[in-house]
C-alpha cells in the first residue's frame, strides 16, 4: 500500500499525537474585543488548519452563533473566557453537526455553566479536554488498525493501481466510522431534544 506503508502511516500517527489543543490557561482571564478573539482562536488553532489562508473563525461567524443563540452575547462588544470556551467547542461540533443540533447540545451547558460559580465552563471544559486526551492512543491504534486491514485489500488488482485502490479503501473506512459515529451522536441529540421538550410540556 502507497510506495513506503510504513512511512505513511508513521505520518499519519505522528499528526494525531501532534494535535494541539487550547488548554484554559492559554486563555487570557480578560475580556476580549472580537478581532483579539479571532485572533487568538487563529494563532491557537492553527494547527487545524488544511490550508495556510483559511480562518478559524471570523466576525461572520461570531455574529452567526450569536444570532443563531449559540453563543451568548456579549458584554459591551466584549467577549470573556468563557465566550472563548464556548466558540472552540462549536469550532470542532461545526464540521460534524447542524447548527440546530449544536444549540440543542450546548444550550443546557450555556444556561446551567456559562456564568456558573464551581462548576463552570472552565470546569466542564477540562473535563472534556482530558477525557480527548485519554482518547488519543485508542485512537491511534484504531486508525493503524483500520491502514493495515485496508492495505490487504485489492492484492489481485493490477499492481499499477493497488497504491490508489488500497488508499481509496483506506478512506473508506475512515468515512464509514465517522458516518456511524456521526448518526450516533444524532440519535443521542434527538433523544436529549426530546426530553427537554417532555420537560418544558409539563412545566406549562
Amino acid at each position: 500500500m502507497i510506495k513506503d506503508t510504513k512511512a505513511v502511516l508513521k505520518s499519519i500517527l505522528a499528526s494525531i499525537s501532534q494535535i494541539n489543543y487550547v488548554e484554559p490557561g492559554d486563555i487570557p482571564n480578560i475580556d476580549l474585543y472580537m478581532d483579539q478573539v479571532t485572533t487568538f482562536m487563529d494563532e491557537h488553532l492553527r494547527s487545524s488548519k488544511r490550508y495556510e489562508d483559511d480562518k478559524v473563525l471570523t466576525k461572520t461567524m461570531i455574529n452567526n452563533y450569536a444570532k443563531n443563540n449559540l453563543l451568548p452575547p456579549p458584554v459591551k462588544k466584549k467577549y470573556s473566557k468563557e465566550h472563548v470556551l464556548v466558540m472552540i467547542f462549536i469550532y470542532y461540533f461545526k464540521n460534524i453537526l447542524s447548527i440546530k443540533d449544536i444549540e440543542t447540545l450546548l444550550t443546557p451547558i450555556t444556561d446551567k455553566y456559562f456564568n456558573g460559580g464551581g462548576m463552570d465552563m472552565t470546569y466542564i471544559y477540562n473535563e472534556v479536554l482530558e477525557l480527548e486526551k485519554s482518547r488519543i492512543s485508542i485512537v491511534s491504534k484504531d486508525i493503524a488498525k483500520s491502514f493495515n486491514e485496508a492495505a490487504k485489500c485489492f492484492t489481485d488488482a493490477p499492481e499499477e493501481d493497488q497504491d490508489y485502490l488500497q488508499l481509496f479503501a483506506f478512506i473508506c473506512s475512515l468515512s464509514f466510522d465517522i458516518y456511524v459515529k456521526k448518526l450516533l451522536m444524532q440519535k443521542l441529540i434527538d433523544g436529549f431534544d426530546t426530553a427537554e421538550n417532555s420537560k418544558d410540556k409539563k412545566k406549562k
